[in-house]
């Protein structure tokens, strides 16, 4: 197992940062050193390294949530980020953009996420108790971390509205990549790991996330987006867990969570 720890470097070749460093009132510019992580493979390296840093909306904000008759309405707020757009620096990611632009991530319970691109949509929930997670993305899916671009709450729904709403007093974490399909190298050479801290206190202390990728392990202690890189084609397993200082998994719901993705190649690009 091999810990992704923050020090300082003499010279680095990159500048690598995109997220925050813990969980509450966050700053979402604030620059990361960690050294990358290298993990052998029978096929090559793998590896999980920081993303650059990322376009900053420190003034993106959801102001409210509402879910009546089936239909969510958000307020968005900030004089800077704008649903439906590109991010300005998703052609230096290098990695899966979305064509539609910058959009709302829905997390209902531990159920991959909805990808939203206005602030009014129908969704069908059913009645019962769920973890809600919603929070801000940039057009190539990262999300935004700071203490006002993310709703989370304890929902309960009846007959498709909101019957109570309750603060989330559990530790939980909330998986959003990778997810899907990628297809093609400027798709597949880099895949972008990210996920939601909420309600976990110190982490890089007291809580960390093991990342399992097909079945080789790391234990990530900077909350902020990592690039995987050297992924064989085919099917990935990525399995990310709540763990505590000792590295056993925190005893909260939701954790640990499973996804399978698929890297494929392009058969135009293998015909050039």
């Amino acid at each position: 197992m091999r810990i992704l720890s923050l020090f300082f470097v003499l010279a680095m070749l990159f500048t690598a940062c995109g997220g925050s460093t813990s969980t509450e009132g966050t700053d979402d510019t604030a620059e990361s050193q960690d050294t990358p992580a290298t993990e052998e493979m029978e096929d090559g390296k793998l590896t999980l390294t920081p993303m650059p840093k990322s376009t900053a909306y420190p003034n993106a904000e959801i102001e409210s949530v509402m879910y009546e008759d089936g239909q969510f309405s958000f307020e968005i707020g900030g004089d800077e980020y704008e649903l439906g757009v590109q991010t300005p620096d998703a052609d230096a990611k290098m990695c899966a953009n979305s064509a539609k632009g910058q959009h709302i991530h829905l997390i209902i319970n531990d159920n991959p996420y909805a990808a939203k691109y206005e602030a009014e949509f129908e969704y069908e929930l059913p009645d019962g108790e769920h973890y809600m997670l919603a929070f801000l993305s940039r057009s190539y899916h990262e999300s935004i971390k700071t203490d006002k671009a993310f709703e989370a709450n304890k929902i309960f729904v009846e007959d498709n509205n909101f019957s109570a709403v309750e603060d989330i007093t559990e530790p939980l974490l909330f998986y959003s990549r990778p997810k899907g399909t990628y297809t093609g190298k400027a798709e597949t050479d880099k895949v972008m790991l990210d996920f939601y801290l909420v309600g976990v206190p110190n982490f890089g202390t007291d809580h960390f996330v093991e990342a399992d990728i097909n079945g080789q392990t790391f234990t990530i202690d900077q909350w902020q987006p990592y690039y995987i890189e050297g992924l064989p084609m085919g099917e990935t397993t990525v399995k990310l867990t709540l763990v505590d200082a000792e590295g056993n998994a925190v005893d909260t719901p939701l954790n640990p969570v499973t996804r399978k993705i698929t890297l494929q190649a392009d058969p135009a690009e293998e015909a050039m």
